[in-house]
């Protein structure tokens, strides 16, 4: 009999992608695997799901709001239907293993897979793990993790750490920096500055980008910027009849941009840094502060610790990060420093390692 598991998880490309690069290596190691995805309907996860060729279901479900605790108010009812839609998916698809990637739609998922005994498996890729993966975690089959010391958060003989799955178009990509250049219209002369926000973009980042785009195009750079959709029009107004600048809402070839890069401006979310240490970038990091326990930061000074990435604060960053990548950009020495540094930190395997992981256990049973 051929096994059937369900991937819970989504909200951003952090969980979405690895998520993907999972599936995809379970099916490698073996093709009779089916698959079922199952996210919250309106999010990301509904269009990059099909678009990697799995089926999806969405829940209608929707996390805890930190800003406004009155927007909360339907958040138990939502709850309380998307246990019901879970069942229901159960019920037709009979999973023999969830996998839950962290994400609202994850949750409900994980916990009914556990009620009923099924084995469950998640995998954390933050250095500061998530609320529903912390409750989750104490009955999980096991807890794969980006990074170690995690045992703050999950049951020690439960951990194993893999690194985090990165998409395999980034890590086997053969893509040249002359091929990277030309695929945005730039040029192979100039140092090429890549500022991603995440795949819903970044405010402060756009905003120090948009203020000082004269100084960085002055200087000699060229610039990829990835704004996400509610940055892009102003954007797009910005460099209007400007060379050497490429400006768009969403990067879909995430492995032309890093060949084309030289150096890269960021936010610190657990994927990024994974993908960034497998193309061996100088980066500067401004991770995001609100995010859930501040864990970018936490990311993010894990690299600056070892000499492999710059940081600088999301408050200080409208007049820093400009100075900052022009200055970098005119040092070599510190560039090949940091690439190095950087390099020593990547997994290019963590699919492959999970996948078999999953399989050894499911295969035991």
């Amino acid at each position: 009999m051929s096994k059937k598991i369900i991937i819970a998880g989504g909200g951003t490309g952090g969980h979405i992608f690895p998520a993907v690069a999972i599936a995809n290596a379970l099916k490698k190691a073996d093709s009779s695997i089916e698959i079922l995805f199952v996210g919250a309907r309106g999010k990301m996860e509904m269009e990059k799901v099909p678009q990697a060729g799995y089926k999806i279901e969405g829940l209608d479900i929707a996390g805890f709001n930190r800003s406004s605790l009155l927007k909360n108010t339907s958040l138990p009812f939502k709850l309380i239907k998307s246990f019901f839609q879970v069942r229901s998916i159960f019920r037709s698809f009979q999973p023999d293993a969830v996998i839950g990637v962290g994400g609202y739609s994850s949750f409900p998922v994980l916990r009914f897979a556990q009620s009923k005994g099924i084995p469950s498996f998640i995998h954390e890729s933050n250095s500061f793990a998530g609320k529903s993966n912390i409750l989750l975690g104490k009955k999980a089959t096991i807890v794969f993790t980006g990074t170690d010391g995690m045992e703050k958060f999950f049951p020690r003989e439960k951990i194993m750490v893999t690194g985090n799955p990165v998409r395999s178009g980034i890590a086997q990509t053969s893509v040249t920096r002359e091929q990277g250049v030309e695929h945005f219209s730039l040029g192979d002369q100039k140092k090429t500055l890549l500022v991603v926000g995440g795949s819903l973009g970044a405010k402060t980042i756009n905003e120090a980008i948009d203020k000082h785009l004269d100084e960085l195009l002055g200087a000699g750079l060229q610039l990829i910027w990835q704004t996400g959709k509610p940055y892009a029009a102003k954007a797009e107004a910005r460099v209007a009849g400007k060379a050497d600048v490429w400006v768009n809402d969403f990067i879909t070839q995430m492995e032309y941009a890093y060949a084309a890069a030289d150096i890269v401006v960021a936010r610190a979310g657990a994927m990024t840094v994974a993908e960034l240490c497998v193309v061996k970038k100088p980066v500067l990091f401004v991770p995001f502060p609100y995010a859930a326990e501040d864990h970018q930061t936490v990311n993010a000074r894990q690299l600056v610790n070892k000499g492999a990435a710059l940081m600088v604060k999301d408050s200080e960053a409208l007049d820093q990060i400009v100075p900052m990548a022009i200055e970098l950009a005119a040092d070599e020495a510190r560039q090949e420093e940091m690439k190095k540094n950087i390099a020593a930190l990547a997994v290019t395997n963590a699919d492959k390692i999970i996948a078999e992981a999953i399989l050894k256990k499911l295969n035991a049973q």
